[in-house]
């Protein structure tokens, strides 16, 4: 009788054992340490990370999905800054702008891989961000499945100078009108000496450049455009900070420029049929801060920019 009754006491103590382990071990299992933004590296918030750089290049090469999200399509670099959205958007300042941020677009918020963007005038867009690499993030738009990517820069590092000209024909866009200010003495004569203003649109809309010979000094709004036709940007070998300007007239022959710029209000023409040199300064000043205009300023893909000058 004894021995049953320890006999029963081993096995009533060996089952609450057993079940004293079982339940430490089930808690253990369906715990969940909470987790910062653990697409980093090093493990931390996605608003810190945003921070880790100054300023992140819109990369508008690697764009991925037909979707649009117009203040990004229109910004060459952006920045995330207590809260507060900044963009470069024009050429013209590009660096000195806002100390090199751009301009105030609107705000944002974080919320562990996602960001709220409230942009200025295109409203609000929740992105959900990944982290490629050290330098580089996707913004992913999960409405229109469309994907940028970012890369990360220091502002005393980052080649402002290098997305100028890169994107040269943008800066041309970036003013109502050119006028001609100067006419090198020196150069044969030829047609163009007499067109004194030059209208440089978007691609896409058709013929994307006009030209004037109306007298210097009148109003932009007066001014009588006598020429259209398409106008094409190129490379000069081993040349970044010039480049090469065809105006392509329709039912006229084409002028052909080597373009250098010599500062944010001012470009040169060099034409090497007759070796003229002319100076055109920039009137009326478009600043891209807003978007929703069929004429506002887009940034496109090198592919799809080769097919709208066809």
């Amino acid at each position: 009788m004894k021995t049953l009754k320890l006999l029963s006491i081993i096995f009533l103590g060996s089952i609450l054992l057993t079940s004293c382990v079982a339940e430490v071990i089930v808690e253990e299992d369906v715990y969940i340490e909470p987790q910062p933004f653990i697409n980093s590296n090093i493990g931390i918030s996605l608003n810190a990370l945003l921070n880790t750089y100054e300023i992140w290049y819109v990369d508008i090469e690697r764009k991925n999905g037909n979707g649009e999200i117009p203040f990004l399509d229109k910004a060459f670099t952006v920045s995330f800054k207590n809260g507060t959205f900044y963009a470069n958007n024009n050429l013209v300042g590009i660096g000195s702008n806002g100390n090199g941020f751009g301009l105030d677009v609107g705000s944002y918020g974080t919320f562990t891989t996602e960001i709220d963007i409230n942009h200025d005038i295109d409203g609000k867009y929740a992105l959900v961000i990944t982290q490629l690499s050290d330098n580089q993030i996707e913004l992913y738009d999960p409405i229109t499945r469309t994907s940028y990517f970012l890369d990360g820069y220091q502002r005393n590092t980052f080649d402002y100078d290098r997305v100028f000209y890169d994107n040269i024909h943008y800066f041309l866009q970036e003013y109502e009108v050119w006028e001609k200010v100067y006419t090198s003495d020196f150069g044969a004569l030829n047609e163009f000496d007499n067109e004194n203003y030059l209208k440089f649109s978007y691609f896409g809309l058709g013929d994307n450049f006009e030209s004037s010979r109306d007298q210097n000094g009148i109003a932009i709004n007066d001014i009588i455009y006598d020429y259209v036709g398409h106008y094409e940007i190129n490379e000069i070998v081993n040349t970044f900070d010039k480049k090469t300007l065809t105006l392509d007239y329709s039912y006229l022959d084409n002028e052909f420029f080597e373009l250098s710029v010599i500062n944010d209000s001012t470009i040169e023409l060099f034409h090497p049929a007759s070796e003229t040199v002319y100076r055109f300064a920039g009137r009326g000043g478009i600043i891209f801060k807003k978007s929703s205009s069929q004429n506002d300023k887009k940034r496109i893909k090198k592919a799809d920019f080769m097919k709208l000058k066809k």
